[in-house]
């Protein structure tokens, strides 16, 4: 019925409306889960940064190695911390996206008219080359275009290693800024400690220590680029 209503009357705005909010809503939501498992990865990481510089104190002849772990660890949270940054814009723009979307349908009803608006479309265009959003961003596009609010958008996504590739080498001034903020001062005891007095200590321990560390920075890098993807 609701088919043969939109070849004669058009589309009923209500459920344009609906269905706009709808996967605004879904978009919403899929941010907040990303948001918060980088949450989680970047309490994870500050702690294997904090026990690297444990290691690297307890044990002064691996002090040298401990600091490049600690150093792996700072870049890790660098990236965590600007992909987080990254989607809590985009999810502010998303609730904007969602007002002025609900603010025209609004006009429309009272006005019998709608206009275009170049806002809208500015703040999807950017959301729609994230790649967390990729998808259903196209679809509320796609009901954008057809309910008149925006133009037909021009594909000119961004792929995702270009839109991050300035995070590829960070810099050693930012990461030892993570770092001082995470160690609050024990930077320099790491950097200072020396070993002209080894400690005897269990090689096996020591090797299985490592290994837990690159495992752990491999699983890290896992969940990073799941996110991205």
């Amino acid at each position: 019925m609701e088919a043969i209503k939109s070849v004669f009357f058009g589309p009923d705005p209500q459920a344009q409306m609906r269905k706009c909010n709808q996967l605004i809503r879904a978009n919403t939501r899929q941010l907040d889960r990303d948001i918060a498992q980088l949450k989680a990865l970047d309490a994870k990481t500050r702690q294997h940064i904090v026990n690297a510089s444990r290691r690297a104190q307890r044990n002064p002849s691996q002090a040298k190695q401990a600091m490049n772990d600690t150093k792996t660890f700072a870049r890790e949270l660098l990236r965590i911390r600007k992909q987080s940054a990254r989607l809590t814009t985009s999810r502010a723009q998303l609730q904007s996206v969602q007002m002025q979307v609900n603010e025209a349908f609004a006009v429309r009803k009272i006005q019998g008219s709608l206009k275009k608006s170049t806002s809208i479309m500015k703040d999807v265009n950017t959301l729609v080359r994230m790649p967390e959003l990729t998808g259903t961003m196209r679809q509320l596009s796609t009901e954008l275009v057809k309910a008149g609010i925006i133009e037909e958008m021009v594909d000119d996504a961004i792929p995702a290693d270009q839109l991050l590739e300035d995070e590829e080498e960070e810099a050693d001034a930012e990461v030892d800024k993570i770092l001082e903020e995470v160690l609050r001062g024990k930077l320099s005891k790491v950097e200072g400690a020396k070993a002209e007095k080894p400690v005897e200590e269990e090689p096996a321990a020591v090797e299985d220590d490592f290994e837990d560390q690159e495992a752990t920075l491999e699983q890290m890098r896992g969940r990073l680029e799941a996110l991205k993807s």
